[in-house]
């Protein structure tokens, strides 16, 4: 099993669609930190349709919580900002994708290597002329190649 982590995510419908995800997967869901939305939000229930029951989510109130929760995980931060393409990465079952808010990104400190933690990965845009990817799109991008490679999709 594949887990994506989402580190305090502030749109509703990006989070529904990346549950819908996970539950087409059979991945894990960890949301991390304070939301921008609640839980109950109709745009983020809408969003996932009818598929929630479906969806194998966990609740963190941070990203320490999370690790003493997870310890064993191996975390592998997406940034706009990384140099690391994410086609570089050798996935294996069990790995954790994270990703930061629509907004601000991930924090410095979940960009640095540390215990579970690899160097941090961008997904490569050419011709410069947006900063960063939807973070529903960057998901799917991102966790199908980790299925790809981990299950011979």
């Amino acid at each position: 099993m594949l887990h994506t982590a989402l580190v305090e995510p502030e749109i509703a419908p990006n989070t529904g669609n990346i549950a819908r995800l996970c539950a087409a997967t059979g991945s894990r869901l960890h949301l991390i930190g304070r939301l921008g939305f609640r839980l109950d939000d109709r745009r983020l229930r809408r969003a996932g349709l009818d598929y929630w029951q479906e969806v194998d989510s966990h609740r963190h109130t941070d990203w320490a919580a999370f690790r003493a929760a997870n310890p064993a995980i191996r975390c592998i931060p997406f940034s706009a900002h990384a140099q690391l393409p994410y086609t570089q990465v050798k996935f294996e079952p069990g790995d954790c994708l994270v990703f930061g808010s629509e907004s601000r990104g991930l924090p410095a400190d979940l960009l640095t290597t540390g215990p579970g933690l690899l160097p941090a990965v961008t997904i490569p845009m050419l011709g410069g002329k947006v900063r960063s990817l939807n973070l529903a799109t960057a998901v799917g991008i991102a966790l199908y190649e980790a299925i790809r490679q981990t299950e011979g999709w």
